[in-house]
């Protein structure tokens, strides 16, 4: 059977570009998802149905997680990269933050070339997505797919208040609404799990589009190669459990996430040159952007003893519930730094963690192979541009400070990682932060957009694939750059965005 659209992936991206483009009738939708998939709410595991107040926030390492590896610095250690391997994609496994990224990310995506992606034109896509329960009015959806929540001060753990308190005391302003285009300061978080019930794509937007004869969700299918006639791109070799079959559709769309749909470009032939031609894959288009421009929001994590006093759940991780937003000293970059504190036992360990919203430095993803079971190599390149270590460094420091106010006297005993001797000189420090940086699981930019004027642009504004015919992006490789926020709301905006330009010909 031939399709009028294939949507590979059913992540974030893909089951919203899915669901939005199946409302034609007249539309037929194939959506395939390498991993399992769960139709409702009561068939889902219990790792992946809840989260906060569990004991975890990442369903990672299973046979939902890709598992993949990258390399932070030269001096770190092999860094674990979570991503979903199921109907919903990596928000069936991701920490429920429901964070938008500010004004100026997107009205900076419009400056390089891409005027459809201002925050004049998305905002209204973020309304749009969601329905907010705590908050309404100009800046909030009501009647959207995801249900958006936070955890208010009677619910907040006591880490979590004694951060709040101690960055009040510090001056930082009371961020009731992280969400506003204008917040900044500390606040409770905004998170899309209404009953602890982690509101992924697949639910949000699969459940109600399920009933639909035109739409076809395949599981367990992972997607080998693309086919092309000429520069047309006409199908999808698909492998299932064991077996190989060809899919065809009129357009494509690959919503596989930031690492999946580099990697299936390029070993379709769409990618670096001489990338391509090392590994004997055949060059299709010459597009030196692809894998390039990897972009992340690195984090180093400060760790202290917990007095025993602190009552701490069961379980290996706790919420974070609260966060810390702000300028970094001397940056021109609003909001280019977050705090945030959490537990984790059975170690009686509380967790402050120091996050680097915008780095100057960016990476790269580079096959190992060309067959697409085997993981590609991502270099995050993290703290190569001396800013993004100076403005960690001062975030690490930071929270020491903040860990020294009164709200923690009952909660923090002895501070157990960076030791001592790591904090005595900014060069001990710097050490001790390249050896610990970590991702932040915001994984971006691989397949930028662009205007052909930027060499390493590999989709346009419209997120259609340059140098081919019917084959498109949604999904966060198409990020110029990294936002100020988590990345999932970006993304489920970008489903929508993607959606509307196919339904209006764009």
């Amino acid at each position: 059977m031939k399709y009028d659209v294939i949507v590979v992936g059913a992540g974030s991206g893909g089951a919203t570009v899915a669901a939005r483009l199946s409302e034609d009738p007249s539309r037929s939708v194939l959506l395939l998802e390498a991993g399992p998939d769960y139709p409702d709410i009561d068939t889902l595991p219990f790792d992946l149905k809840f989260n906060h107040g569990t004991g975890t926030d990442l369903a990672v390492g299973g046979e939902h997680d890709w598992q993949y590896t990258g390399n932070a610095t030269a001096e770190a250690p092999p860094m674990p990269v979570p991503r979903g391997k199921v109907t919903g994609g990596t928000s069936a496994i991701n920490g429920s933050v429901f964070l938008r990224g500010l004004p100026e990310d997107f009205d900076d995506w419009a400056s390089w070339g891409n005027d459809e992606w201002s925050h004049n034109k998305v905002f209204p896509y973020f309304n749009k997505i969601e329905t907010d329960t705590d908050y309404s009015g100009d800046f909030h959806g009501s009647d959207g797919p995801v249900i958006v929540r936070r955890f208010m001060r009677d619910e907040l753990m006591a880490e979590q208040i004694a951060l709040y308190d101690a960055c009040l005391d510090a001056g930082f302003p009371d961020s009731l609404d992280h969400n506003l285009p204008d917040s900044t300061g500390v606040g409770p978080s905004p998170h899309n799990n209404p009953d602890l019930i982690r509101w992924s794509t697949s639910i949000a937007y699969l459940s109600e589009a399920r009933p639909r004869l035109n739409l076809t969700i395949r599981a367990n299918c992972t997607a080998q190669n693309l086919i092309f006639d000429g520069h047309r791109t006409t199908g999808v070799i698909v492998k299932s459990l064991g077996e190989t079959f060809t899919v065809s559709g009129d357009e494509i769309i690959l919503c596989a996430g930031t690492i999946s749909s580099a990697q299936l470009l390029m070993v379709s032939g769409i990618g670096p040159a001489t990338h391509l031609t090392a590994f004997g894959i055949p060059v299709l288009v010459d597009s030196p952007g692809v894998g390039q421009n990897l972009r992340d929001h690195a984090t180093v994590h400060q760790k202290w003893r917990a007095k025993e006093s602190l009552p701490m759940p069961v379980g290996d991780q706790g919420p974070q519930n609260v966060a810390l937003r702000y300028t970094a000293e001397g940056s021109s970059l609003r909001n280019d730094m977050l705090t945030m504190i959490r537990w984790k036992s059975p170690e009686q360990i509380v967790m402050m963690s120091a996050g680097l919203y915008m780095a100057r430095s960016s990476g790269e993803l580079r096959l190992t192979s060309q067959d697409v079971s085997v993981h590609p190599f991502l270099d995050y390149n993290y703290l190569a541009h001396q800013s993004d270590i100076e403005r960690l460094r001062a975030g690490v420091l930071l929270n020491i400070r903040l860990a020294r106010h009164k709200s923690f006297a009952s909660i923090l005993g002895p501070l157990l990682d960076p030791a001592v001797g790591d904090i005595t000189t900014d060069k001990a420090l710097d050490a001790w932060i390249r050896r610990n940086v970590t991702t932040m699981h915001h994984i971006t930019g691989t397949l930028k957009m662009g205007p052909d004027s930027d060499k390493l642009a590999v989709v346009d504004q419209y997120c259609r694939v340059k140098g081919v015919n019917g084959l498109r992006v949604a999904d966060a490789s198409v990020m110029p750059d990294c936002v100020r926020a988590n990345t999932n709301a970006t993304v489920i905006m970008i489903g929508e965005r993607v959606a509307d330009f196919i339904k209006g010909d764009c």
